[in-house]
């Protein structure tokens, strides 16, 4: 389980907005009691009067100016403010206020939680043509989403302004939710993608996953989402305060760029059950879900590019692969966008390489965020190794004949015990090439 603010990813003084339904208002009083500092937390439309009653101290702004009162040395934990109330709600901060409150917030390095649209506590919920009022600072946007609303009909029991959704989800009113219909909304421009400021961060919360079937609907999800998202995560705020699992697009490296001197003869082109070497690793991680997958070469660049042909790859050149196996993992890197949130490095003498050790690897990051998952054979390490984005500076200062593990003591290790023993073959001499191909033969 993961803190919601270590899932968000988010800095000390972050300025997020939640949009959506399904708790959204419970997510953002979780992630402000996580911060050890006093943080602000307003509206750009409305809170209910009894979600503020979860704050530590309510300032009323009552017109222009009122925030110029602010002394940050006064505030609480959890500060909510905003404007007067009507009824069983309070007001909204109009957009200079918001403003001046965002410029306040940054100045004392604190962070601000906004609440963008309402749902009416309905699980889900498509947004009206003035909605969500994202304010145009914000560097993240939350869109949640109540996974209890799976399998019920499309009506307002479950879903806040219902034709709307039945409009986005390309379903009638009173058919059922299901999760294609969940994504489409979610990533529609008149859905959950609705006025996210350019820049901002999407992260995508499935909250109420409170079943194991649940939590298997949200993986799957999660696969449909994070094209549209740099982030998928999957909670049940209802009862823990912390995050079952966070879907983030891993990258693929494969190192392919060495000059196989003990071998005496290229090892990426080794033909493995009537494939190069290469490309039986590509087409492995891809079916695996990698993305996206960077090959590096250098030696036999040519020759390993062409045996990729057809692949969805990025093809990395390295020229300085004579200086050590530290060049291609920092040029591997130096590939991948920001919103990658982990790299797996593939060795090119694997082809062997079972998909589902890949898979592996990636759920046990999904579910912990450790820095380095590695699969441990007989006790002993093996590759692949995958490593978190919060790992990569690390590689910067690598230099000459050295990976990834040169930065295993800074970290800590999260262990996956693998079974299969013939993971722990490296191919550097025409002797272990024999004895892949004996292994080979044997399993088959």
């Amino acid at each position: 389980m993961i803190a919601l603010k270590r899932a968000l990813r988010l800095g000390e003084a972050p300025q997020v907005a939640f949009v959506g339904a399904g708790g959204k208002s419970a997510a953002l009083f979780t992630l402000a009691r996580q911060f050890d500092k006093p943080v602000l937390v307003t509206t750009s439309t409305h809170l209910a009067t009894s979600q503020a009653q979860l704050e530590d101290q309510h300032l009323i702004f009552h017109q222009p100016g009122d925030i110029r009162s602010l002394q940050a040395d006064k505030l609480r934990s959890v500060t909510v403010i905003t404007g007067e109330a009507n009824k069983d709600r309070l007001g909204g901060l109009d957009e200079s206020t918001l403003a001046e409150l965002s410029a306040f917030a940054r100045q004392h390095g604190l962070p601000l939680l906004i609440e963008a649209d309402g749902a009416r506590q309905r699980a889900l919920k498509a947004p009206a043509e003035h909605e969500p009022a994202i304010p145009p600072f914000v560097d993240t946007v939350v869109v949640v989403a109540g996974l209890s609303a799976l399998g019920q009909s499309i009506g307002e029991v479950y879903i806040h302004r219902p034709d709307r959704f039945a409009e986005l989800s390309g379903l009638k009113l009173g058919a059922l939710v299901d999760a294609p219909s969940v994504a489409r909304v979610l990533t529609h421009p008149q859905g959950g993608l609705k006025n996210v400021p350019p820049g901002a961060r999407r992260i995508v919360l499935l909250n109420q996953a409170d079943t194991p079937e649940l939590e298997a609907a949200a993986r799957n999800l999660a696969v449909s989402l994070l094209p549209a998202f740099d982030a998928v995560l999957v909670a049940a705020l209802q009862s823990s305060a912390e995050v079952i699992a966070v879907h983030e697009p891993v990258a693929g490296i494969l190192l392919a760029a060495g000059g196989s001197e003990r071998l005496g003869k290229p090892k990426q082109l080794l033909e493995w059950k009537g494939k190069p070497f290469v490309r039986r690793i590509a087409e492995t991680a891809l079916a695996a879900g990698l993305s996206p997958l960077v090959v590096v070469t250098g030696a036999e660049a040519e020759n390993v590019e062409a045996s990729l042909a057809g692949l969805d790859v990025v093809i990395v050149r390295n020229p300085s692969w004579r200086e050590g196996q530290s060049s291609s993992v920092k040029a591997g890197l130096a590939a991948l966008l920001p919103k990658v949130g982990a790299a797996l490095f593939l060795v090119v003498d694997q082809p062997q390489l079972p998909a589902a050790l890949i898979e592996a690897l990636c759920a046990q990051h999904a579910a912990s965020l450790a820095p380095i998952v590695a699969p441990q054979v007989d006790g002993q390490r093996s590759n692949p190794v995958l490593f978190d984005r919060s790992t990569f500076p690390d590689f910067l200062g690598l230099k000459g004949d050295v990976g990834g593990r040169a930065i295993f003591s800074k970290h800590p290790v999260a262990w996956l015990p693998w079974l299969d023993p013939s993971l722990a073959v490296d191919v550097d001499r025409p002797e272990d090439y024999e004895r892949l191909l004996r292994q080979a033969g044997t399993s088959e």
